[in-house]
């Protein structure tokens, strides 16, 4: 296995390997991989409104998700930290979930508006509360919408960050979020991706069922 000073896992060279990419993708490490933020990494971090997540149950089972706030939602007290508020959603908590399962995190922060590049940002966290954290960050930024409050806050504990290079990152103009008639047709955010009407079967043929059964059958001897 390879160490905490040694970037990439061990399938990454693995694959460098077999793909012929082994010197290449040591350069990329020795010059953009940095195990800590960088001045320049957290002033970005600091103008970005938005941050992708990535993080994975004690299973490895996977979860995709997004943040989104004012510029400096995101908040780096020092070069080996990085932490965020999780504001009440639809109570699921499928991140923050998998984080008390395993701690460890990605962050992928985009630029499509002005910059075009990315950072990605890995490493372990821990969960605090919003009184918690503010005792040891008192300066930490409050939501300008009146009376909302963090019902927690993920803490990073930084291990690596690196670019996400500039090509094929699209270029996205900031509009105003539309405000006309038609936004009243829109479909509420639960029934957006409806279920699909359930299609008419037609009756099962004697044979299928002697099938399905058969199947039952064997299903028992195995066990």
């Amino acid at each position: 296995m390879n160490g905490p000073e040694t970037p990439g896992s061990s399938g990454e060279r693995l694959l460098q390997q077999q793909l012929g990419t082994t010197d290449r993708a040591a350069a990329f490490y020795d010059r953009q991989v940095h195990p800590y933020l960088t001045p320049a990494m957290r002033e970005f971090i600091a103008r970005q409104n938005m941050v992708f997540l990535s993080t994975a149950d004690s299973g490895g089972a996977c979860d995709a998700s997004f943040r989104s706030g004012p510029p400096g939602f995101c908040v780096s007290p020092d070069e080996r930290s990085l932490t965020y508020p999780e504001y009440r959603g639809n109570g699921v908590l499928a991140s923050a979930g998998n984080m008390t399962e395993n701690p460890h995190l990605g962050m992928l922060f985009m630029d499509f508006t002005h910059d075009h590049i990315g950072l990605h940002v890995n490493g372990t966290v821990r969960l605090y509360t919003d009184h918690e954290l503010r005792t040891w960050y008192p300066h930490l930024p409050t939501d300008p919408a009146p009376g909302r409050q963090p019902h927690l806050w993920v803490h990073l504990t930084v291990e690596e960050a690196y670019v996400h290079c500039s090509k094929h990152i699209p270029h996205l103009e900031p509009a105003p979020r539309p405000r006309s008639a038609t936004d009243r047709n829109r479909p509420k955010d639960s029934a957006y991706f409806p279920e699909p009407a359930p299609a008419h079967q037609a009756p099962e043929s004697v044979d299928a069922e002697a099938d399905r059964t058969s199947w039952r059958d064997r299903l028992r001897i195995r066990q």
